[in-house]
């Protein structure tokens, strides 16, 4: 175990004896320690051990998984980068999450694609160019720093606004990731 890890052990039975409103004297003598071997314990001026641990865990009725601090995965994500119709898509989001995550650069392009439909909803910001959603009847023109959020069960669909390259971040769950970032050659689709 690393140092770190074994220094969290003393507070966190503190906190465990404390959290049942126990005194140092009282589980001293439940699990036949003394009171100055427990403090040194709880403090970090001794070192745990498992001939120690054991007994104090089953008098607090917890584990010595609950003593010894969860590793915190490195949240860091990996970009991939991929192309869809001339779209950069750069995925922000582990694979899995539920939540997907992308960063999509639309080229400079004075056409835009049919609407489609699909599935769930989508979310996007632009963060910078003029992007062009037309979302049914409607034909909308967001500037960078607005955002838009809808269902994709309405005709939809996503270009520059004045032939200048877009960027946006684009959240959207399993449905909408199939339908806009996968590649299966469905040109013409966002």
């Amino acid at each position: 175990m690393k140092d770190s890890v074994l220094e969290q052990i003393g507070p966190r039975l503190r906190a465990a004896r404390i959290k049942q409103d126990r005194t140092l004297e009282d589980l001293a003598t439940r699990t036949g320690m003394s009171v100055s071997t427990l403090s040194r314990l709880e403090s970090g001026k001794r070192q745990a051990s498992l001939e120690i641990l054991l007994p104090l865990t089953r008098e607090l009725r917890i584990t010595i998984d609950d003593l010894i601090p969860a590793e915190v995965p490195d949240p860091r994500i990996k970009p991939t980068q991929s192309m869809r119709n001339g779209v950069q898509i750069v995925r922000l989001s582990p694979p899995g999450s539920p939540t997907r995550t992308f960063k999509m650069t639309y080229p400079a392009r004075k056409t835009m694609p049919p609407q489609r439909t699909h599935d769930g909803y989508d979310w996007l910001y632009v963060l910078s160019g003029r992007l062009r959603l037309k979302l049914g009847e409607k034909d909308l023109v967001l500037e960078p720093g607005e955002a838009a959020e809808f269902d994709t069960r309405v005709p939809h669909s996503m270009g520059s606004a004045d032939g200048k390259r877009v960027e946006i971040l684009s959240i959207f769950g399993p449905d909408g990731e199939q339908m806009h970032t996968y590649t299966h050659g469905t040109e013409g689709q966002e």
